[in-house]
């Protein structure tokens, strides 16, 4: 039985409700409840670990019986495991839900499995719904599920020949002012900022997520990475959250301990070097590259060595989307199949 337009709108919703959840070591989840004629009897979201998951949510809502034949639409698949609750699968069938629509199968082992649990018990279930943008929405706790650390998207701003600074050193601005909006965004949508310590030497940036001169709600924390000594007054120290430093070379060690404090979206923002790093190790999960209608020459170039010494070698990638910004164009690729799953 195929997905209907009541359903297909039911999922939309239920992808806003998932986003009004917190991030953490939960995934966000966001349910809606449908009668058998198709109108929504109850909404509801996982508001954080201990507390109910959005299917039971919505059912606490709902008169008991009430659920009795309705349609369950769900973001990720009910799970299958009783943790500080119950399983979700079970609470669909005990409510009597005759049939559950999802996006995202649930990918862990003990708590995966919720939807041939919901088959065998006779409630019809349809997959796939809005998958994309399901797993836009939980694409850091996916990664930390699949691989044990956070999700990384490395960006860089270049000129059209390749260069992300003038030969004497100079960077500010390649890209217009839209691209550079669409960076503060794309910050604020992560949990850090990684730096290394030269473009801290030699930009020193603030490291914030800002809308103009104002600051957005939601700000990154700070992190750098190197040997050399951020100064005392540099700006990153007067960013609201209190920056990380790691002294090493490292980066599967820093992704585990920013993994370990709950971090599950990181936004490697440079220099070349430490770009260049996190590509040769594998640990990418996306690309942002913003590309300016601009030629510069000379030796700084955006990326340094990725450990490619053979055409054979090269990092594929697959483009996921073209974005024109102003003048500027952005290029967000993810690892082609053959290169994903470095850990």
């Amino acid at each position: 039985m195929a997905v209907n337009e009541t359903e297909r709108r039911a999922m939309t919703r239920a992808l806003q409700l998932a986003a009004l959840g917190p991030r953490g070591v939960n995934p966000q989840v966001g349910a809606v409840i449908l009668s058998p004629t198709g109108e929504v009897l109850a909404e509801g979201w996982h508001h954080g670990a201990g507390t109910p998951h959005a299917e039971v949510d919505a059912l606490s809502k709902l008169a008991p019986g009430a659920a009795r034949g309705a349609t369950a639409v769900v973001t990720l698949e009910p799970c299958n495991h009783t943790g500080r609750t119950g399983p979700c699968a079970v609470a669909l069938q005990e409510a009597g839900i005759a049939r559950v629509v999802y996006a995202l199968d649930d990918p862990g082992a003990a708590s995966g499995g919720g939807a041939d649990r919901l088959r065998n018990a006779g409630v019809d279930v349809e997959a796939g719904e809005q998958a994309d943008a399901a797993h836009l929405l939980i694409e850091g706790w996916l990664t930390a599920q699949r691989l044990g650390r956070p999700h990384v998207t490395v960006k860089w701003a270049q000129s059209l020949d390749g260069r992300a600074a003038a030969d004497d050193g100079t960077s500010q601005w390649i890209t217009g002012p839209e691209a550079r909006a669409d960076v503060h965004r794309r910050r604020a949508a992560s949990d850090a900022i990684v730096v290394g310590t030269g473009t801290v030497l030699a930009d020193d940036p603030a490291l914030t997520a800002r809308d103009g001169d104002t600051l957005l709600p939601h700000q990154p924390v700070p992190v750098v990475i190197g040997t050399r000594r951020t100064p005392e007054d540099a700006a990153l120290r007067r960013h609201p959250h209190e920056p990380l430093f790691y002294e090493t070379a490292d980066l599967r060690t820093v992704l585990a301990d920013l993994h370990s404090r709950g971090m599950q979206r990181v936004f490697i923002e440079g220099g070349p070097t430490l770009a260049s790093a996190f590509i040769a190790a594998g640990l990418f999960d996306r690309v942002l590259t913003y590309v300016a209608p601009v030629l510069l020459g000379g030796r700084r170039v955006a990326l340094t060595d990725v450990g490619v010494s053979t055409i054979g070698e090269a990092h594929r990638l697959t483009v996921d989307e073209w974005v024109p910004l102003g003048a500027d164009l952005l290029a967000i690729a993810h690892p082609a199949v053959e290169n994903e799953g470095a850990v």
